[in-house]
């Protein structure tokens, strides 16, 4: 595509030139769930030592009848491990343990944690807020039995990125109006915060960028049962008037995202609370860029991971 802005850095190039996705708006559910398949999910052995357990924990409440899926990545040996509750993007609407299986493998190595990464229910056949109780339910199932998949319930965060961000940041809300689980950190890339498409990031990178307002439009309305849901902090985080007493958090963002400003502006609004916040962004990359296992810039957003999670779980 031509009309690109000269200042897009090379690997967010080699990104933009590696994923060749139809644009979202115009497929059906169907055909968007199995279109990001296609270009995620590899047959290839993993190249690591994890332990890897597929584990179905119960629903929201303790349901039994609408059970969770999750995939649990532990590193290799004995001593008990950080916990880090990850929630996969995809617009609340696409994406599963399979489509994030290689970041969720590198966010463990990395950060020396085990990764707990959350099938919830996506939309629409469950619109909102069926995402965020099964997030909130994983969490809190993670901080109680810990020790099952080699962790430390005492040393437990939250986190996802693009749509699973704005679930990690619902959880972190969540927690603090139910009195637990105690989180130590939320680590939010390129998250999803607000039901709006006005900002100067959407205006920039309204298309041609590999995320567009066209797509999300198209996932918020597949989300939400209708507008009045989007005023809820726990869709827009943004929204919420009160943001003191949550954890300590990372974010990431991309110049060349429409998510750019309302994750910058949430990291602000955490700092305005009290809040303890390290806010990197990415000036010529991309949406999803930390995902590429082999770029500079990618290694570098998960070593702030990281090394925020280490922060964090010392200070725990």
């Amino acid at each position: 595509m031509t009309g690109r802005s000269p200042d897009l850095h090379p690997e967010a190039e080699t990104i933009l030139a590696r994923v060749d996705l139809p644009p979202t708006a115009s497929l059906s559910v169907d055909g968007a769930r199995e279109a990001l398949r296609e270009l995620l999910v590899t047959e290839e052995p993993p190249n690591d030592d994890l332990r890897v357990r597929n584990l179905s924990i119960p629903g929201p409440g303790g349901d039994p009848e609408v059970p969770i899926a999750i995939r649990t990545y532990t590193p290799p040996g004995d001593a008990a491990r950080p916990v880090f509750v990850y929630f996969h993007g995809g617009g609340w609407v696409r994406g599963d343990l399979d489509t994030h299986d290689g970041l969720c493998r590198l966010l463990a190595e990395a950060a020396d944690c085990v990764v707990v990464s959350v099938d919830y229910r996506r939309a629409p056949e469950h619109r909102f807020p069926a995402a965020v109780h099964d997030a909130y339910a994983a969490t809190a199932w993670a901080a109680d039995h810990a020790a099952i998949v080699g962790g430390d319930p005492d040393r437990v965060a939250v986190g996802g990125d693009s749509a699973g961000g704005n679930l990690a940041a619902a959880v972190t809300l969540l927690a603090r109006e139910r009195g637990g689980p105690e989180l130590a950190h939320q680590v939010l890339l390129y998250p999803v915060t607000d039901y709006a498409f006005d900002t100067a990031s959407y205006d920039e990178n309204a298309a041609g960028y590999l995320l567009s307002r066209a797509s999300m439009r198209w996932y918020w309305e597949r989300y939400l049962g209708d507008d009045i849901d989007g005023a809820n902090p726990y869709a827009s985080p943004l929204r919420a008037t009160d943001l003191s007493g949550v954890p300590s958090a990372t974010v990431i963002t991309a110049g060349y995202d429409p998510l750019r400003d309302e994750g910058a502006e949430y990291a602000d609004r955490l700092r305005e609370a009290g809040v303890s916040v390290t806010h990197e962004n990415y000036p010529g990359m991309v949406h999803v860029f930390a995902s590429f296992p082999d770029l500079d810039r990618a290694a570098d957003a998960r070593q702030v991971i990281a090394d925020g999670l280490a922060t964090a779980f010392d200070q725990g």
